[in-house]
């Protein structure tokens, strides 16, 4: 066994819905003894920084059901099956926000919660963002209204709690960080 590599013994699938599963595995520890883990299965997702040409981050508010209230974030979706990250970002920015990018670049992929969940997230960077004539509409679930912010006023929003997602948070991270080393 690798070094703290926990060998799955049994897995046993509680729920098996439209985005996540849950199932409870038994592992045999790095030192022989037993234990339980409850882990979230997900399928994926992406996010998107959109930055227009005046350098401003397109963000999207929605209404998150279990916060029980509205956050900010940036475009953000879920993997289709089969689906390549890329396009997945490149659908998800059209859906959620009308524009289109003339260049999408990967910048990092992460996992949100590893401690109960194997969610990874793709970050992408987009920018030459033009307006699509016929956009491909939100999912018919998907409520959303389109903002435009500065990094400070991002971090702000932070501040305020109006951003309290880590994959928007982390993006405004990475470009207050990109333009203090331009600096």
């Amino acid at each position: 066994m690798k070094k703290f590599e926990e060998k799955t013994v049994s897995s046993d699938m509680l729920f098996k819905g439209r985005v996540i599963s849950l199932q409870v595995d038994e592992v045999e520890l790095p030192n022989g003894k037993r234990g339980k883990r409850e882990i979230i299965k997900h399928p994926g997702a992406v996010a998107v920084i959109a930055i227009t040409d005046e350098g401003k981050m397109i963000m999207v508010e929605q209404y998150r059901k279990a916060m029980e209230r509205s956050l900010v974030e940036i475009p953000a979706g879920k993997l289709e099956p089969g689906e390549e990250p890329l396009r997945s970002a490149e659908r998800e920015l059209e859906e959620e926000t009308g524009y289109e990018s003339a260049e999408m670049k990967h910048l990092i992929s992460f996992y949100t919660s590893p401690g109960f969940a194997d969610e990874l997230v793709h970050l992408f960077v987009a920018t030459g963002l033009a307006k699509k004539e016929n956009p491909a509409a939100c999912d018919e679930d998907e409520f959303v209204e389109l903002i435009e912010l500065t990094v400070e006023e991002a971090q702000r929003f932070i501040e305020e709690g109006k951003i309290a997602d880590a994959k928007t948070a982390y993006a405004v991270q990475y470009l207050q960080l990109k333009k203090a080393l331009e600096h």
